[in-house]
């Protein structure tokens, strides 16, 4: 849902909706059946087409990197030794969080000038104008959130690296029991 259709005419009951995205196209009818079709040979679709493909495949890629780089470097595991390392890999993590982020903007704001421009082009009939998928806010969602998740990795494990005191300060200590007498061991207090 990339695209939609516009409903600019004066007649608000109309027959069938139709949906464009990157995979491919549905037309929704008025009776609720709704029919899709893949879009079938690569090099048929528009050059815009083929570059959101392909930038959106890129970031999912990037997403993954990502996912396992910042595990690496997370305070939970032991894949890298604690220390100044340790946080530089999740401070790379994070970076490739934030650059995933912003391959993913690109081609839902080129979408989404390309929806807009042909919108108001007096040249495109009226049935031919689409408006703004649900597809497209999400995607702007999504991309904010990566960005921002990828800036909070950066600046925890900024911190974590320039100052070796902060270095995962997480220390767990096993629980205090009582005594028979129902109070708690006077050498837990030391």
């Amino acid at each position: 849902m990339w695209q939609v259709t516009a409903f600019l005419d004066h007649n608000i009951v109309t027959a069938q909706t139709t949906w464009k995205g990157l995979w491919m196209s549905c037309v929704v009818q008025s009776t609720g059946h709704m029919q899709c079709k893949v879009y079938e040979s690569v090099l048929a679709l528009s050059a815009e087409v083929q570059a959101a493909r392909a930038l959106t495949v890129g970031a999912v890629l990037l997403a993954l990197v990502a996912l396992f780089v910042t595990l690496t470097g997370a305070q939970c595991t032991t894949c890298v030794a604690a220390g100044p390392v340790k946080a530089r890999v999740a401070l790379t993590g994070g970076a490739l969080y934030a650059l995933c982020g912003l391959l993913a903007l690109v081609p839902l704001c080129w979408f989404a000038n390309i929806v807009v421009r042909e919108f108001y082009d007096p040249a495109v009939p009226v049935s031919q104008k689409y408006e703004l998928g649900a597809a497209l806010y999400i995607g702007w969602a999504a991309s904010a959130l990566l960005m921002c998740g990828g800036g909070l990795v950066c600046c925890g494990a900024w911190v974590c690296a320039g100052r070796p005191e902060f270095n995962f300060p997480v220390k767990y200590s096993a629980p205090r029991r009582p005594t028979a007498n129902g109070e708690y061991d006077k050498k837990n207090y030391v």
